[in-house]
């Protein structure tokens, strides 16, 4: 039987992926798929929780939310590393020193 631990041991593991992308940061688009792990991590802790809550499904709803959301930064997020792209020519974010017009 799996029970909320291995579900929350999982998240845990998913989030720590991400949180090291993110600070090893080598370029902007695995930062983005770092955020986009820990985000996948917080939906599996609600979709989890959800499992157990009979009455509500509330995990579910905010999973859905919370999806949605993150649908929507990468969309912003992969906007604006375009953006920097085209003025800098490179998405390292060490090479990137002034963000002005």
């Amino acid at each position: 039987m799996i029970t909320l631990t291995h579900f929350l041991v999982v998240s845990a593991c998913i989030f720590c992926i991400g949180l090291y992308a993110v600070l090893a940061k080598k370029n902007a688009i695995m930062i983005l798929v770092g955020i986009e792990l820990m985000i996948n991590a917080a939906i599996l802790n609600f979709v989890a929780f959800g499992k157990y809550d009979k009455i509500n499904y509330g995990g579910q709803i905010f999973a859905l939310f919370a999806i949605v959301l993150a649908a929507a930064a990468v969309a912003i997020g992969l906007a604006i590393i375009l953006n920097v792209y085209r003025q800098y020519r490179s998405i390292n974010p060490d090479q990137i020193r002034e963000l002005k017009d």
